[in-house]
């Protein structure tokens, strides 16, 4: 007896002195958890770790950054998700800085419908886009407003922040889990928007030929939330992109005035010397979006003729274009995957009728690149678009951002343009064509144009600072001028712009404008938060039809399943005690 007492009580003290050891654990973790600040993150694609370019965002944050989030309420599993993710986004920025608040809001909340619009004016007239779904009740479907995005205010500003991504043809899953990959960066542009106090300086150049103001006045009010926006004339002044810096000491070093400038759709003749402006201002790192068209195509003539003609354009670009690793091509591309066009079929008295038909000269490109420009783009539309070849340099890394689809035609100029082409449904046969790319990213190494051509007087002239060659520039060139045109209307007796991307004719809004904003800001991005873009989370979605067909057998090992655990585990433990104790 009493042996088994002094066994009981070596027992009894070995578990309080476990106990007290693993206590003293738990409050020493805890202590040096106060002083160094860690967090774990075993999802297998990182879904919860914050980029670091996001994190030196939030560590420059130096006043309260709001998000009013207009993601509650009764809603679909899908939507439940957003929301949810979008709250331990916000949680998992939170933890990085202590300027992070934020509260959801259902604007569906009031009893009064007439609130309930007011509600909902305001937030449509503050810039967030809603959405309209079907929910199913109990006495049917009813229709329901959501307004997937937030208001986010610093300071004295706020600005809208839509949540939701928009992908023509995608599934409501695939838009959903797009959405949720897309969180941080819009979240973190978000802030960047609100709390740059120096804007960089961006310009779209003319005199030769350009879209007017009014053609990209949709984009550059868009840009304007991040950069200064300016339009520039290069007219063979040597000042026009640079300017020259004292360096205090009795000396000038010729420095860019822009981080990056716009060539949209010129139509006239480049001059050497407006060419040379152009290469020493991307010798001193600036950088260029190109939007060139190299075939010469137009509807207008259309509109009073069935057919027209597409010719080559030469603009004198296409050897400094080589120089910079791309060649555009003469030709027009056809794609089965087209934007569709309205054409009279006939009339309702005087009344014409429109029928819409895919135009085969406009197709609408669809990226499946993960490269962060192109991540989860919705489509975009273009106009009389032609291919382009990377050539030249290795040191130049070339990355193919947009190409047309696998039922591609190319017709090399001259070529004819007919509206006899709507008459019938086009045949794949003729559409066999590999995918051409439209779209270039180049990175990396730039030699100049005029490297060795010049005379010594240009090369060492302090005033021109003549540079031959330039590591990690970027540029990125697009085959179609198009791509960044937005429409324009008649109002009131004045042209207004539509929003770019938007089609007045079929009312769908394309990705035109979500795709420049991507280019300017990848260009001018030197703290990588672009890359979160390309972030991938992987749509782990049930297979609905097993899930029916085993219903009871899921619903059984999902209610029986954590009971009968849980007795198996008592059972265990009961049986284990009885032998320890028993000896």
């Amino acid at each position: 007896m009493e042996k088994t007492t002094s066994k009981q009580v070596n027992i009894r003290k070995d578990n309080l002195i476990q106990f007290v050891l693993a206590l003293a654990i738990i409050v020493l973790i805890n202590v040096i958890g106060s002083y160094v600040f860690t967090r774990f993150d075993l999802t297998s694609e990182k879904r919860y770790s914050l980029s670091e370019s996001t994190k030196k965002l939030l560590r420059e944050t130096d006043d309260i950054i709001y998000f009013k989030v207009y993601l509650e309420g009764d809603f679909p599993a899908g939507f439940k998700l957003l929301s949810r993710t979008t709250r331990e986004m916000l949680d998992e920025f939170r933890a990085y800085s202590d300027n992070i608040e934020y509260e959801f809001i259902n604007p569906s909340a009031a009893e009064n419908v007439k609130t309930r619009e007011a509600i909902y004016e305001r937030l449509v007239q503050q810039g967030l886009e809603p959405t309209d779904i079907n929910v199913r009740k109990k006495q049917g479907q009813e229709q329901q407003r959501i307004f997937p995005g937030a208001i986010v205010s610093y300071k004295s500003r706020e600005i809208p922040l839509n949540l939701m991504a928009d992908q023509l043809g995608a599934q409501p899953e695939a838009i959903i889990n797009n959405s949720i990959q897309a969180l941080e960066y819009n979240i973190s542009n978000a802030i960047r928007k609100l709390s740059t106090s120096v804007k960089p300086k961006i310009a779209f150049t003319y005199g030769h030929g350009e879209l007017t103001p009014i053609e990209t006045a949709d984009i550059r009010f868009a840009l304007s939330d991040f950069y200064t926006v300016e339009r520039v004339k290069i007219a063979e002044n040597i000042n026009a992109l640079t300017e020259r810096k004292d360096n205090g000491d009795g000396t000038f070093t010729t420095v860019n005035k822009y981080r990056a400038i716009v060539i949209a759709k010129p139509d006239s003749v480049f001059s050497e010397k407006d060419k040379f402006i152009i290469d020493q201002f991307v010798m001193k790192g600036g950088r260029i979006l190109w939007l060139a068209d190299p075939v010469f195509a137009t509807m207008d003539s259309l509109m009073t003729t069935d057919k027209t003609m597409g010719i080559t354009l030469d603009i004198n670009l296409n050897d400094q274009l080589f120089k910079y690793g791309v060649r555009l091509n003469s030709n027009l591309l056809l794609d089965i995957n087209a934007l569709p066009i309205p054409m009279v079929t006939g009339r309702t008295g005087n009344q014409p009728q429109f029928t819409f038909f895919p135009w085969n000269y406009f197709p609408v490109l669809t990226s499946t690149s993960r490269h962060p420009v192109v991540n989860n783009l919705n489509a975009v539309r273009t106009e009389f678009v032609s291919s382009l070849d990377t050539v030249g340099s290795p040191a130049i890394r070339k990355t193919i951002l947009l190409k047309t689809s696998q039922y591609t035609r190319i017709a090399p100029t001259p070529v004819i343009i007919s509206l006899d082409i709507l008459r019938k449904d086009p045949d794949p046969a003729d559409y066999t064509d590999a995918p051409q790319p439209v779209a270039v990213l180049n990175e990396g190494h730039f030699e100049s144009l005029f490297k060795n051509r010049l005379t010594p007087e240009i090369t060492e002239a302090p005033e021109i600072g003549f540079t031959e060659n330039v590591d990690n520039n970027r540029m990125i060139v697009i085959s179609d001028g198009d791509i960044i045109k937005n429409q324009v209307r008649m109002n009131n007796g004045s042209l207004e712009p539509l929003p770019l991307g938007y089609d007045r004719h079929t009312g769908q809004t394309f990705g035109n404008r979500d795709f420049i904003m991507n280019c300017i800001n990848y260009l001018c991005d030197d703290t990588g938060l672009m890359s979160v873009r390309s972030r991938e989370l992987r749509l782990r979605a049930l297979d609905v039809t097993k899930a029916r067909a085993n219903l009871i057998g899921w619903q059984l090992i999902n209610i029986a399943g954590p009971v009968l655990l849980i007795i198996g585990f008592g059972i265990v433990q009961s049986t284990l005690r009885r032998r320890r104790y028993s000896r």
